[in-house]
């Protein structure tokens, strides 16, 4: 049972933190086509510093939760399971986690150095840097349902 709660947590705050994932750099993206509105320049910048704290709460957040899955059963080894014995699909999955929270940062820098004056890549390049995150989600969810190896 606790093991059950801690992983619908840990699932809770991964797709809570996911979303700023995908959703900060349409942000970026609009910044980059409104550069003529002011006033719409400000209120975007405004929900993206707001969304860059909230990614940053739940990727804590699932952090804990994960590790806590991962690591739980030197602790607790009554209540949760060593889900990762002899198996290295976690080690893979840590890695695209690592690249997806690289990415997080990179988007909320470009927003930091935006508000501060500097310039954006392109709309057109942002779009394209925005589907990263789809494809590196996607192994993620591959490796953790198939444990290929």
């Amino acid at each position: 049972m606790t093991y059950l709660l801690i992983k619908s947590l840990h699932l809770l705050f991964v797709i809570a933190w996911m979303a700023t994932v995908f959703y900060l750099p349409r942000i970026l993206v609009n910044l980059a086509e409104t550069a003529n509105e002011p006033t719409v320049q400000a209120r975007l910048q405004l929900m993206g510093r707001r969304l860059y704290k909230f990614g940053h709460n739940m990727f804590g957040m699932a952090f804990l939760f994960g590790v806590t899955l991962w690591q739980g059963w030197r602790v607790f080894p009554t209540a949760l399971p060593n889900v990762t014995a002899g198996t290295h699909w976690i080690d893979a999955k840590l890695t695209l986690v690592a690249i997806l929270l690289a990415y997080f940062i990179w988007a909320g820098r470009a927003l930091k150095r935006k508000a501060a004056g500097g310039n954006l890549p392109s709309a057109r390049a942002l779009r394209w840097i925005n589907e990263l995150p789809v494809l590196l989600l996607l192994g993620v969810i591959w490796l953790v349902l198939a444990k290929p190896f």
